[in-house]
């Protein structure tokens, strides 16, 4: 008991189990929504950036081609120096030579110390977003023309293969920051959403734990009343009250039982000791009509004796079969005549209906099955009713049914007529009554068969029985 209650202190509950899922799923679907953003941002920006170097190195280049003054050959050195600069100022260095060679202007001459600062400072830029990031210095040259002759090169140097700037690393940086937060809010909330979900299905497990406890402790009138919008939730529930039911009603058997059996053996057995008593003190003397009241009384005991050893018997899982082929129709008919003369003494119309059906069973064995049902059937139908027997056969197999005009058997007492001494009829009396094991035995004889047995009764309308018998 220590070692159990061990486990269960060890295992989670399933309320922290589904708020922990709930966290995870949302941290992963935000780490994989982050990946993706950022994989794809910066392909994307990436290929934006470089596009955007070509574009301002193009605007560049066309503003030095149009400082040329093409009437004395020469460059506008004031604007190229604006231009250059302004350049700088994007992170481009500029060099400017004209068609023999001959530098007109250079950055790296007006002022070395920015563009090395400025180099350094988009190096640092780059590793800090992207450590051992593999960038360095470049430089395109470009042919510069006026009236269709080449006038000179412009060459612009850069951080390359892309370089991003501070608003850049800024954006970048705020992106990631409102994607972080994203994730702590969407963890709140999948907490929160996993917390109220998990009271939600936990709720109605816990309740139905609580109420199996009670029930196991022998609480049979212990149900559970909330209803559950989730259908397995409603199906446990509904399983539960109906082992609670089960187990309630097979309680007042069992109780039932206990009563009917001592009523019987009691009956019978006080009898024969007042019988005995009376003639063993001289009070009666032995004439033969009380010592055969006194065998009667014997027999009764042993059929009731007999009629729970052949219930076992018949029970038990390695239950012994006698099959034979036989007809079924033909048996049924010879047990309808043995019951003739009862059934004209009780005046029920007694009828027969079928053909020829050969089964493989126990033949003694059948007969017994038949015998209970046309038995039960006239025990409970009243004078000028009618019973009907029949046989046929169907694609299940070899179909017998009894059907009565009888008082019928009521809705709540359908389910348990199988069950082991139980009688619809309270008030029964020893002389139509017994201990209840009749369907009882049946049941077992057609189920050792592979068989089944159904039941449809309305009250005072009557009741049918039909047993289906496999083929083979």
């Amino acid at each position: 008991m220590a070692i159990s209650s061990e486990v269960i202190e060890l295992k989670y509950s399933l309320k922290s189990k589904l708020s922990f899922s709930y966290a995870v799923m949302s941290l992963l679907m935000v780490a994989l929504i982050s990946f993706c953003i950022n994989v794809l941002l910066q392909s994307r920006f990436q290929d934006y950036v470089i596009k955007e170097r070509e574009q301002k190195n193009t605007e560049i280049v066309s503003m030095i081609e149009k400082q040329y003054n093409g009437l004395n050959g020469g460059w506008n050195t004031g604007t190229i120096e604006n231009i250059g600069v302004s350049a700088l100022e994007q992170g481009v260095i500029v060099r400017l030579k004209d068609a023999k060679g001959k530098t007109v202007w250079d950055a790296t001459v007006h002022n070395n110390g920015l563009c090395v600062q400025m180099l350094t400072h988009m190096s640092e830029n780059m590793n800090s977003r992207y450590p051992g990031f593999k960038g360095g210095y470049e430089q395109k040259t470009y042919s510069l023309k006026s009236g269709g002759q080449e006038v000179g090169h412009a060459e612009l140097g850069y951080y390359g293969p892309y370089y991003f700037t501070d608003n850049d690393i800024a954006f970048l940086n705020s992106l990631n920051s409102i994607l972080i937060a994203v994730g702590v809010l969407s963890l709140i909330m999948a907490l929160i959403l996993g917390a109220f979900m998990a009271k939600r299905v936990s709720g109605p497990i816990s309740k139905s734990i609580r109420a199996a406890g009670q029930i196991a402790k022998g609480n049979f009138q212990q149900r559970i009343t909330e209803s559950s919008g989730t259908r397995e939730m409603a199906q446990l529930t509904d399983t539960i009250n109906h082992l609670a039911d089960s187990l309630e009603k097979q309680q007042d058997l069992r109780k039932r039982m206990a009563a009917d059996v001592a009523h019987e053996l009691r009956t019978p057995l006080a009898n024969l000791q007042s019988s005995m008593e009376a003639m063993l003190d001289g009070i009666w003397e032995p004439s033969e009509e009380r010592l055969e009241s006194c065998h009667e009384e014997i027999i009764r005991l042993n059929r009731l004796v007999g009629d729970l050893e052949k219930l076992e018997r018949y029970e038990a899982e390695n239950a012994s079969l006698t099959i034979s082929v036989f007809d079924l129709s033909g048996i049924s008919q010879l047990i309808l005549n043995n019951f003739e003369s009862e059934f004209r003494k009780k005046g029920i119309a007694l009828h027969f209906e079928g053909k020829s059906v050969t089964v493989q069973a126990d033949r003694d064995k059948i007969t017994q099955v038949i015998t209970n049902l046309v038995s039960n059937a006239l025990k409970y139908t009243p004078e000028d009713g009618n019973v009907s027997v029949s046989v046929q056969e169907s694609e299940r197999g070899a179909e017998l049914s009894v059907a009565d005009t009888g008082k019928g058997i009521p809705p709540e007492d359908l389910p348990y007529i199988f069950e082991r001494f139980y009688r619809a009829d309270r008030s029964r009396n020893r002389r139509t009554g017994g201990l209840g094991l009749g369907l009882t035995i049946t049941k077992a004889i057609v189920d050792a068969h592979g068989g089944t047995i159904e039941v449809v009764s309305e009250v005072d309308r009557g009741t049918t029985f039909t047993v289906t018998l496999p083929k083979d």
